[in-house]
């Protein structure tokens, strides 16, 4: 099978299936790590419809959703700060295709994207817990930072130059 990524809105059911899948396994994490249970029903409702993905449209956000064949496996999302700074958010692979190189493969996309809108610089945070995200990050060339953003569940911050 091969990989295959392109552009997407944040809108579509695709988008949305991954979006739900992505905050659905980080909401997990996250909760079962501090309080020991998944997520209420309600919490997930709530907290995915407040992160609509709006931001993530062209000319200043892009999705990128990618494919395993012929099935949506992840996604990346790129956000424009400013002329010159882009983040990257929203970086998921299903578990099921893991470890056959689509999140390097997607990273990249998203690197390429924010490069072609301009930026020279791409940021990013993540958490503690996620360390396959921050070891990925590092194998990629990010460096970690010092915090950019108060986000409330940011504790690690990475950068790359896009020269």
């Amino acid at each position: 099978m091969t990989w295959t990524i392109r552009p997407e809105l944040p809108d579509s059911p695709v988008a949305a299936a991954l979006w739900r899948a992505y905050y659905t396994e980080v909401s997990d994490r996250w909760y079962l790590l501090h309080e020991g249970r998944r997520t209420e029903p309600e919490e997930l409702e709530r907290e995915i419809a407040a992160e609509s993905g709006a931001d993530l449209v062209p000319p200043r956000g892009h999705l990128l959703v990618a494919r395993y064949g012929d099935e949506a496996a992840g996604s990346a999302g790129i956000r424009l700060l400013d002329a010159a700074t882009a983040e990257l958010t929203r970086v998921f692979l299903h578990p099921g295709v893991r470890g056959r190189g689509g999140a390097a493969l997607l990273v990249r996309a998203a690197e390429d994207v924010a490069r072609t809108s301009g930026a020279a610089r791409l940021i990013l945070d993540t958490r503690g817990d996620l360390v396959e995200a921050r070891a990925l990050y590092a194998r990629l060339g990010f460096t970690e930072t010092e915090p950019h953003n108060g986000g409330p569940f940011a504790e690690h911050w990475f950068t790359k130059r896009l020269g």
